[in-house]
């Protein structure tokens, strides 16, 4: 029957998955494809599977796809009456490819009775796992693959308002898996209405991946409360890879042979985040060659480089002058500030449920935006304005870490940030120099700062004689109170 057949990898790809990353699994959406369901033994007998059809996704970009003639099998116990747990229509995955996942394939089908939608988003996490996904979904008894490109959005519409906002969570973390999550599970959902699905299911642990559980699925009950979700590591009897790889012995499903990492990654766009290992003792320096994204200060040039941003109302739109979307200015000042070492840091974090955790993040283009915002908030923002600004930037931080993007609190904070910084607009020129990232100099049409009032020369506006009232005034508590202890 008909099945849908790759033809070539678009420019990003799927998530990567260099060991299982604490905080979460899997993916989500902004290019879409369906593909044909695959040959599994699930349960012995085989059935022919229904036909999957390439189906267009709102604001998406199709990746890849074209349709040949194959006979497909699957299991009859899959779709055929209720499951061991329950029945269910047809479940969107949270698809990385990765042995959890291809092990829940045929679990949803086992337990739930249902049609399984394997879903895998491309937030920038690279090319290389792309390949290959639509044999393994269908390997594993998939009725489709679903493959969206989501970068432009996740960049314009998640990691954008956290800059503007200033949202960076206990003073070094600046959100790149938390903001992630949010996107992944959205187009979760759009597919969910896309597919006629009634549940949704990803691959996140209790533990390690505590809050991906979270994010997910506040997302989801904030976008759609009718979906049924299904955490598979909640529920079953598998208790690690092990286990997991019995299962899909057991199943027929063919187990991915990678080269297991020592450490727990998650890469998108924004960032990239390593966990595990050696990093569990906080005592142990990161080992030099752990690093992806960025080269080791000491090795990079030995000449500093210079960029200058362009920001309007808050937000980066060129560099060096040229104009570029979200996603592709990222990208540049990622090359530009992994050559230069920029972006490292090293953090113990408290997570959601309590725990601390050590973790090591790559974000070279996302602090040289922030350098760059901040700097230039410096010329068109008030006193006031920028404390109050940074106060709230923490609870905003607070939120996007928790899960609650959708929550009315961070989108009404999200309207006080998009009014406030509606004149920070202008330049902003930086220094990369190993490892670190200074400012040279900042301009802007709506800069408060003015030279004839600020400069040690006398000027006509302000006159050095109205000092000393305002010091009188200023000082009357403390003069109170001195004059009280004293006794006069």
């Amino acid at each position: 029957m008909s099945q849908l057949k790759a033809l070539s990898a678009c420019s990003a790809a799927t998530l990567i998955s260099h060991g299982p990353r604490r905080e979460d699994l899997a993916s989500a959406s902004a290019s879409t494809l369906k593909f044909g369901a695959g040959a599994s033994e699930l349960n012995g007998s085989p059935l022919v599977s229904q036909h999957c059809r390439l189906v267009k996704a709102h604001k998406s970009q199709v990746i890849k796809a074209v349709a040949s003639n194959d006979k497909e099998t699957v299991s009859a116990g899959a779709t055929n009456g209720r499951g061991f747990r329950g029945k269910l229509n047809k479940v969107v995955l949270a698809y990385s490819g990765g042995l959890d996942t291809s092990v829940i394939v045929p679990w949803l089908r086992e337990n739930y009775g249902c049609e399984v939608v394997c879903f895998t988003a491309d937030v920038g996490q690279g090319i290389k796992e792309l390949d290959g996904l639509e044999q393994k979904a269908k390997a594993s008894g998939a009725c489709q693959l679903v493959v969206k490109d989501l970068k432009e959005e996740f960049v314009q519409d998640y990691i954008f308002p956290c800059l503007r906002a200033g949202a960076v969570y206990e003073r070094k973390y600046l959100l790149g898996t938390s903001m992630a999550r949010p996107v992944i599970a959205k187009a979760m959902v759009d597919v969910a209405k896309e597919v006629g699905a009634d549940a949704v299911s990803h691959g996140c642990t209790g533990k390690g991946n505590d809050q991906a559980c979270v994010r997910f699925e506040l997302t989801f009950f904030s976008l759609n409360p009718e979906l049924h979700v299904v955490a598979p590591w909640r529920e079953w009897d598998i208790q690690g890879r092990e286990d997991a790889i019995e299962y899909a012995k057991k199943h027929n499903v063919p187990v991915p042979v990678t080269k297991k990492s020592i450490y727990s990654r998650d890469r998108n766009l924004w960032h990239l985040s390593h966990e595990g290992d050696i990093l569990e003792d906080p005592a142990n320096e990161p080992e030099k060659d752990m690093y992806m994204m960025s080269v080791d200060p000491v090795d990079a040039p030995n000449e500093p480089e210079y960029v200058e941003i362009g920001i309007v109302s808050g937000l980066p739109v060129s560099v060096n002058g040229k104009q570029l979307s979200p996603a592709s200015l990222l990208t540049e000042l990622n090359e530009l500030g992994g050559k230069h070492g920029i972006g490292r840091i090293d953090m113990v974090e408290n997570r959601l449920v309590g725990m601390k955790s050590r973790g090591v993040y790559e974000t070279p283009g996302g602090t040289i935006l922030f350098c760059a915002v901040r700097e230039l908030e410096s010329l068109t923002l008030d006193r006031e304005t920028i404390q109050v600004k940074d106060s709230l930037a923490l609870k905003y931080a607070e939120l996007v870490y928790a899960g609650r993007w959708f929550d009315p609190l961070r989108e009404s904070m999200d309207a006080f940030m998009q009014k406030i910084t509606a004149t920070t607009t202008g330049s902003v020129t930086l220094k990369l120099y190993k490892g670190s990232v200074s400012v040279v100099g900042r301009t802007s049409p709506h800069s408060l700062y003015r030279q004839d009032i600020s400069s040690f020369e006398n000027g006509q506006i302000y006159d050095q004689a109205d000092a000393a009232g305002f010091i009188r005034l200023y000082g009357l508590p403390m003069r109170v109170r001195a004059m009280l202890e004293n006794g006069m």
